[in-house]
Parts: C-alpha cells; structure tokens; sequence
C-alpha cells in the first residue's frame, strides 16, 4: 500500500483524516520507534497509521553550528515508515514561526483541527511547542478534552538501556555498522545523488560514485563493504570509502566514494542509497598512489567475501 506524504498540516485531504498518529522526529526509524508503531496500530487497529514528524530536524535549526548528525533525510525516513505499514507521514516544516507554536495550539490546531487526528501515540519523553512546554500530561488532559485517544508508550530497551538514535549514532561513528543494524532492524543507509568527482578512481581502475554526506552523520572514517540499490531497483555488492582521502589530500570535506563490484556503467545523477554492513579498515595514508591501488584491490576482495558469506548467512 503506497504511503502518502503531506508537507504541513493546512488542507488536509478527506481521506487522510481520522488517523492514529504516533509523533516524534523518527530519526533513524530503529526498533524503538517500530515497537510505538505496532503498539499503536494494536491499540486501534480500525483506524489508519500515519506518522506526525517534524523537517528539519529541531536541532538542525537551533544548533546550526552543530556538526550534521541525521541518520534518515526525508527520503530514506518514508521508505522506513512506509516498510512498517504507514499509511500517511504528516511532516511539519519546522521553522521559527512553528517553534514559536504552543503547546496548546499545537495540540488544538495542528492535531485535532489541522490533521482530524483521532488517536495518538507518544513515548513518555515526548515534548512539545514552545520550548518544550508541552508535556506528556498535559498532552493526555488536552486528548481527552477534544475527544482524542492516546496512548503512551514505554520505551523499548534491551541491556543497554532503551532503543534510542542517539546509541545509534555512537556505535556508527565508533565503526560498528554491524550493530546499529540490529539496532535498526535494517543496514543503515546513506542515499544521496551521484555527483561528478575528479575521476581519480577511475584512473586507479575503480571507478567511484561519488555522494556527498551532506546533513548524514559522518560514521567512523574508513573503507565498507556495502550494498547499493539503484534507482531501478537492482541492490548490487561494493565496497566504499568514507573519509577525506590521505593519500590524495585534495583538502575537501569527507565524502562517500563507491566501487560498485561487477558493474559498468553511469551512475551520474542517479540517487543511491548505500548500506553499510561491515567496516573493512581504518582510513589510512598510503606511500602513493601505486600502494593505494594495490590497497583498494584487497579492499574490494575482502568486501566481496564479506558479502558473499553474508548472504550465505555466516555473517
């Protein structure tokens, strides 16, 4: 069932109205937000699930200065959704005029009147309107003053402590895609458009599409195996690098540059969407531009049997 996207919360279409709606930035999209997703849908399973979310991120536009730290843009954070049965994704531009919102005409104009939602699903931390005035509490009096349900949902958490993006991100940027994955209940991804490079990889025999991190978490520097899917479709092995590049030391800011195995052709323009399954090594510099080469051939033998025992589930 295709999901629908709604860019605000003025003019609301009939058929999108009367939703259940669990809110929250859904960064990530791990389990944690999967379980409130099922919990609601549990809890009215007559009505549609749909998602309240908010773009940019809040901290994007309270902390510019802040490095990038997304682990979902909009594009990958639909399809997340729409995989766990969303029917509508309710995204709010969240600019100074919306920060400025209260609590209370959050609730009473964006929800009820806005959005015609019926039942709402929350964690117990959630937050909300001008400066985060908005409680839990005071968003179960509210509900149940308009006539909304709602339902509050415990954090899921395993030994570690509670599924959060936060720990996500920490185990990306330590290097372990292995179990954010678990985490995620999917590899993580970075999907961007191929932009043109200086062509180096190809010089090198390996030829490179070359994606910007742009507002993407930077994980830990090094050389993955990945899987890439194409616009078409197609999901094909390669092995990428995330870093500045050392032995090059062009003096640019860090990218992400993948080998695509077995595969000749052009990718400029298209929009990728890379996962990262397994951290190969550490950025390094090499002696020149001989031994890189000779590395980036190792590099992408040792991603192909990575990803060939993956698939035979070893791994």
């Amino acid at each position: 069932m295709r999901t629908h996207l709604h860019t605000g919360w003025r003019h609301i279409p009939d058929e999108a109205r009367g939703m259940a709606a669990a809110l929250g930035n859904f960064d990530g999209v791990h389990l944690g937000h999967a379980h409130l997703l099922h919990t609601l849908h549990a809890a009215r399973p007559d009505l549609g699930l749909a998602v309240v979310t908010f773009e940019p991120h809040p901290r994007e536009l309270f902390r510019p200065q802040d490095p990038p730290f997304r682990l979902t843009l909009p594009d990958e954070r639909l399809s997340a959704l729409s995989a766990l049965g969303v029917r509508h994704v309710f995204q709010i531009p969240f600019d100074a005029a919306f920060s400025a919102m209260s609590a209370e005409r959050f609730v009473t104009d964006v929800l009820h009147e806005g959005l015609g939602l019926r039942h709402l699903a929350c964690g117990a931390d959630f937050a909300f309107g001008h400066r985060r005035g908005g409680t839990v509490t005071f968003l179960s009096e509210r509900a149940e003053e308009l006539g909304l349900g709602l339902t509050v949902v415990p954090a899921l958490a395993d030994a570690g402590g509670p599924y959060s993006s936060t720990r996500i991100r920490r185990l990306l940027q330590d290097g372990y895609p292995e179990r954010a994955a678990e985490e995620l209940g999917r590899p993580w991804s970075i999907r961007g458009i191929v932009q043109h490079g200086d062509k180096r990889g190809r010089l090198l025999g390996f030829p490179t599409a070359n994606i910007p991190l742009g507002r993407h978490l930077e994980p830990a520097r090094g050389v993955y195996a990945v899987t890439v899917r194409l616009t078409d479709g197609r999901s094909l092995p390669g092995v990428a690098n995330i870093g500045r590049r050392p032995t090059i030391d062009d003096g640019q800011e860090s990218r992400l540059e993948v080998h695509l195995l077995d595969f000749d052709g052009d990718l400029y323009g298209q929009t990728l969407s890379v996962a990262l399954h397994s951290l190969l090594r550490e950025e390094r510099r090499f002696a020149g531009l001989d031994a890189l080469k000779t590395q980036i051939a190792v590099d992408a033998t040792a991603a192909r049997a990575y990803l060939a025992e993956m698939l035979r589930g070893g791994v």
